[in-house]
C-alpha cells in the first residue's frame, strides 16, 4: 500500500470520531506560529496546542518569506491573532547549502536557470531567527504592538530556547 493510501485510510478512522467541526475559524489562543516544515517538528505537541488553538505556518526553514508574511497578515488582520512565534531548529537542512549551490544543482538537473530564486538558506541559526523576527516586525501590514518572539527548537532534547533580539 502506498504511503498516501495509508494516510487516506488513517483519515477515514480519524473522521469517524472527529468532534471539532464546530470550532470557529479564528484560533482560540490568538497565536500564529511560523516554523520549519522539517518532519521532526510537531509544533502542536511541543507547544501544547490542540485543534483550533493556533495558526501554524510552515515552510523550509520557518522563514519569514513573502508568503509567510502574507499568511501572518491574514491571520492578524482578518482572524484576530495577537502574538507570533518564529521557531527555527537545530540540525536544519537550511544550514547545509547556499543559494548558489541549489541554483547550480537546478541548472544542472533541469537545464533551467534558477538564479532569480532566493531559497533563504542561512549559516547562523540564531541570527536567522532574529532576522525573521525583525522582518515581520518591519512589515507595514503587521499591526503595531504584536509581540513577535523568536525561538530555537532542539531536535535532540525537544526543548525550546529563546533567541534574544
Amino acid at each position: 500500500m502506498a504511503e498516501t493510501d495509508q494516510m487516506v485510510q488513517a483519515n477515514e478512522e480519524f473522521a469517524k470520531e472527529f468532534e471539532h467541526g464546530h470550532l470557529p475559524m479564528p484560533p482560540a489562543r490568538q497565536v500564529a506560529v511560523l516554523t520549519c516544515m522539517d518532519a521532526r517538528l510537531h509544533p502542536e505537541k511541543f507547544l501544547g496546542l490542540d485543534i483550533g488553538d493556533a495558526h501554524v505556518i510552515r515552510n523550509a526553514g520557518g522563514r519569514a518569506s513573502d508568503d509567510a508574511i502574507r499568511s501572518l497578515i491574514i491571520s492578524s488582520r482578518l482572524l484576530g491573532t495577537r502574538e507570533y512565534l518564529v521557531i527555527h531548529h537545530t540540525d536544519c537542512g537550511m544550514l547545509t547549502f547556499s543559494n548558489a549551490d541549489l541554483q547550480s544543482k537546478l541548472k544542472e538537473e533541469t537545464g533551467t536557470d534558477a538564479d532569480h530564486i532566493d531559497f533563504l538558506p542561512f549559516s547562523d541559526l540564531e541570527q536567522s531567527v532574529r532576522d525573521d523576527v525583525q522582518r515581520i516586525q518591519a512589515s507595514p501590514y503587521i499591526p503595531e504592538g504584536i509581540p513577535v518572539r523568536g525561538f530555537v527548537y532542539d531536535v535532540r532534547s525537544g526543548k525550546l530556547s529563546t533567541t534574544e533580539s
